[in-house]
């Protein structure tokens, strides 16, 4: 009731509207793809003229306090003599630092991020390009079959822990008891992703196309198919599942809302910038109302209950973590390009808020986030794809949740 109409809001502005995204990635576990060639699965990817300004790297970026600091130094070094006890005589640092050096550097930092990083990121790939999010919704464009069945048969079956008795594509949650808690996390994250993705499918169906009367008819038409979401959730329909499904979507939210309160003070801090200066204002604001209202909410998932004990825990954190990044590359092999942008970003949001939660990069934090300025920013690792992703998806959840409680009104 209190972050839906905030975050439905926050997700018009321009900062979180462009998400840059490789739709054209191979699909690196098959050959066959099955594109889908019904006209409502493609993306149209923005114009340069599209991209504000300040998404485009054409701009200087305000000096943070980490900034002032260098100039400071930078100028006294060039404005002032050096201390009367510094002695000519000794020499000079070499500050110069090879090409191999860099490279090997750049190992060093890819390392480091594969560690950290949830998901396998191509938003920096050369064949990246900007999409405008609002004008390509998410809803069912008629992408189904043997391809998008493949996708979370693929998921379920290869990439989620799974008791040794099942066999089934999904799991049954009676099963879940056999499996240590870590593992149970992960099949219920997947399963919340999946279920908030079927309720957008169900609130956003084709109901009608008119394509097909001629030239100046309208295209397609949208709404809530209530047959549709009973045959996706009814026990009946689901071997007594589809309760359970819809319990996990909580579930995930509650994860991702835990996430949002523990980078809260990273995100206060974020320059949100553009180069509409008035909008960008705007979102700052926004985004400090939205934190403090997850702030007044205490209870969250609790992380720190996941991978303690040893050399175990951290072997299972390494698993979940290669586990999640195969479901990372499933993604390109969507056969739907709207179908696959919603799957990459919600999966790249969904991969950011578990990198938040255990990559220790945002533990001891100041969570009232009213003075950071004794930590360097160069401690956190998001950048802003990831941060739009990551609210993106929440707000994906958030409408979940709104649009279950449509179809609720819908059945009473």
């Amino acid at each position: 009731m209190k972050i839906y109409p905030r975050l439905r809001s926050l997700l018009l502005k321009d900062y979180f509207r462009f998400y840059k995204v490789n739709l054209n990635k191979e699909c690196p576990f098959w050959s066959d793809d099955s594109r889908c060639a019904i006209r409502y699965c493609h993306v149209e990817a923005c114009l340069e003229e599209d991209i504000p300004v300040g998404l485009k790297g054409h701009h200087l970026r305000q000096p943070s306090f980490e900034d002032d600091a260098l100039l400071k130094y930078s100028r006294e070094a060039q404005n002032h003599d050096c201390e009367p006890d510094h002695d000519k005589e000794l020499g000079y640092l070499n500050t110069t630092i090879s090409a191999a050096a860099y490279e090997e550097f750049a190992r060093w930092k890819v390392h480091d991020d594969a560690t950290d990083n949830f998901c396998v990121i191509n938003g920096e790939d050369e064949e990246a390009q900007y999409v405008d999010l609002l004008l390509n919704p998410e809803r069912y464009t008629g992408y189904k079959g043997k391809s998008a069945h493949r996708i979370w048969n693929s998921i379920y079956r290869e990439n989620c822990f799974r008791p040794k008795n099942s066999y089934r594509s999904y799991i049954e949650t009676s099963n879940l008891n056999g499996m240590c808690l870590e593992k149970r996390v992960f099949y219920r994250v997947i399963s919340g992703l999946h279920t908030s993705i079927n309720i957008h499918l169900c609130s956003k169906f084709l109901l009608s196309d008119k394509s097909s009367l001629g030239l100046d008819a309208p295209g397609g038409r949208w709404g809530p198919n209530i047959e549709e979401f009973h045959r996706r959730f009814d026990p009946n329909t689901t071997n007594g599942e589809g309760p359970h499904w819809l319990r996990n979507l909580y579930f995930l939210y509650l994860l991702e809302l835990r996430a949002l309160a523990k980078a809260a003070p990273y995100l206060i801090r974020e320059e949100y910038y553009t180069g509409n200066e008035q909008e960008d204002e705007e979102v700052r604001k926004a985004m400090r109302d939205l934190l403090q209202i997850v702030k007044s909410f205490p209870d969250h998932f609790n992380e720190s209950v996941m991978f303690n004990g040893g050399k175990q825990a951290r072997k299972l954190k390494d698993e979940f973590r290669q586990h999640f990044r195969n479901i990372s590359r499933i993604m390109d092999c969507v056969g739907c390009e709207k179908c696959k942008l919603w799957g990459k970003l919600q999966i790249h949001g969904l991969g950011t808020a578990l990198k938040i939660l255990f990559s220790g990069k945002f533990d001891g934090l100041n969570p009232s986030g009213t003075d950071l300025r004794h930590l360097a920013k160069s401690q956190f690792q998001l950048d802003r794809n990831e941060i739009v992703a990551f609210i993106n998806a929440f707000g994906r959840l958030s409408t979940s949740i709104f649009e279950l409680e449509m179809f609720r009104e819908m059945m009473r």
